[in-house]
């Protein structure tokens, strides 16, 4: 699995749409996979993400991977603390759904 860092959607603090949108575009301009990352509390609106592209936009939208993790960052007191990450890898592929 390849990544880099044009096929990578970092989720933040703006609205779901803006980063459905972001992922829209990356489908329309050839791409095949996409990564979607986040950490802390911008992993519901990861998930939020993908769920709404696959309803609404994207027909055939499969996951492909889900990777969590834990970061350790530095806090500004001084000491460390640690995050939850999510990796969520999504393609748009030619594949039936049985649903």
């Amino acid at each position: 699995m390849s990544e880099s860092k044009e096929n990578v959607v970092l989720i933040g603090a703006k609205p779901v749409m803006n980063y459905v949108v972001a992922c829209i575009t990356l489908f329309n301009s050839g791409l095949d996979e996409i990564t979607i990352k986040a950490r802390g509390r911008a992993i519901s609106r990861a998930v939020d993400c993908v769920e709404l592209l696959g309803r609404a936009f994207v027909k055939n939208l499969t996951v492909k991977d889900i990777k969590i993790g834990t970061e350790e960052i530095e806090r500004f007191e001084g000491g460390k603390t640690n995050v939850s990450t999510i990796d969520i890898v999504i393609g748009k592929g030619d594949e039936t759904s049985n649903e």
